[in-house]
């Protein structure tokens, strides 16, 4: 019998298959009803919705998904994981979104490129948790 090829780009494929090893969590099982976007509180600070971010995982666009910092501005409530029908941890994906990212050994921020203004104005414990979470 024959198989029939995934239309997803290999390397995109393997990079979503890497993102559910991490994760433990199966983007395909997401049936888009939206439920986690609706009840999401940091929906109005992302480049897309949280049902958008599965719904490009699904189809193996992994560069918008990486280029919106979802994992980034997740609050980590775990609103959408309770909500979910499908009993999906939305926040697990987009925290293996980061860590796929972070595992590419590219730093997001570069000290050196703070401005001296919010050097100054900044909590070092904003420096801190910028650090852990956006270098490698």
């Amino acid at each position: 019998m024959a198989s029939i090829p995934s239309p997803i780009h290999p390397e995109n494929l393997k990079a979503v298959n890497k993102i559910a090893e991490i994760s433990g969590q199966n983007v395909h099982e997401c049936m888009q009803c939206g439920t986690c976007s609706a009840v999401c509180p940091m929906v109005e600070s992302m480049g897309f919705t949280t049902r958008m971010g599965i719904h490009y995982l699904q189809f193996g666009e992994i560069e918008p998904v990486i280029d919106a910092r979802i994992g980034e501005f997740c609050a980590s409530c775990q609103t959408c994981l309770v909500r979910c029908p499908r009993g999906i941890d939305v926040p697990r994906v987009f925290e293996a979104v980061r860590q796929f990212v972070l595992r590419t050994n590219t730093d997001l921020v570069k000290p050196a490129d703070i401005s001296k203004d919010t050097k100054g104005d900044a909590p070092q414990i904003a420096y801190v948790s910028t650090f852990r979470k956006l270098t490698s």
